[in-house]
């Protein structure tokens, strides 16, 4: 299967990414990931990113796209992929609709997260990060530490990022709803647009994404 997701920041995107990618057999592909590669590889369309990024400004769709376009021609990618950043407007998505067409394939399904904008303002602004490691992860209601403000497994400060706080993340939404919310109504045009509620434990979200993927695909 080809399929894109979507869904509002919060709404779990890499984490049902990955476990649908697994359960799809098929390589999920996302922008950050993207950017890493070409990066750390040094290729020609990394130096560009890189050039753009340090420059402190965004990353041009046509180099995100050959970006994508050149992943989406590797082997793995040949049989289906899931795609998760991207596209992330409507330009991207034209471009990656006539990307498709040039090599006979097309998408089968977009796969749209819904969380309520609260919810999604509840989840990453009641994050907080260990200062020590990033990788552990605790939240003031769903993933309480032991002792406030003290990671559990190694004792470090725990701390809100700047982007995580309320008022940054209402922005990161306000671009949302502007910028990439309108790929909806176009792959809606489409028919191929999927919506599920991203609400409850990860693995029920994960099941509920697989039943309307085969639903939508039977």
């Amino acid at each position: 299967m080809r399929i894109v997701l979507v869904g509002p920041p919060g709404a779990g995107k890499g984490t049902q990414a990955a476990f649908l990618a697994k359960n799809l057999s098929i390589p999920h592909i996302s922008t950050g990931d993207l950017f890493r590669a070409n990066i750390s590889q040094g290729t020609d369309l990394g130096k560009q990113a890189r050039a753009f990024m340090d420059a402190g400004r965004l990353v041009p769709d046509e180099v995100t796209i050959a970006m994508a376009k050149d992943r989406m021609a590797q082997p793995d990618a040949v049989n289906g992929f899931l795609l998760d950043g991207f596209p992330r407007n409507v330009g991207q998505a034209v471009a990656l609709d006539e990307t498709l067409r040039s090599e006979g394939v097309k998408l089968d399904a977009v796969l749209d997260l819904e969380v309520p904008e609260d919810e999604v303002v509840k989840r990453i602004a009641g994050r907080r990060i260990c200062r020590n490691d990033s990788s552990h992860v605790f939240h003031v209601t769903y993933n309480q530490p032991k002792t406030e403000g003290v990671c559990d497994a190694c004792g470090g400060e725990l701390y809100q990022r700047d982007d995580d706080t309320e008022e940054t993340v209402r922005t990161r939404l306000e671009v949302y709803h502007t910028q990439t919310e309108p790929i909806i109504d176009y792959y809606r045009s489409q028919g191929l647009v999927v919506t599920i509620s991203a609400l409850g434990k990860v693995t029920e979200v994960t099941d509920r994404a697989m039943a309307a993927l085969k639903s939508d695909e039977g």
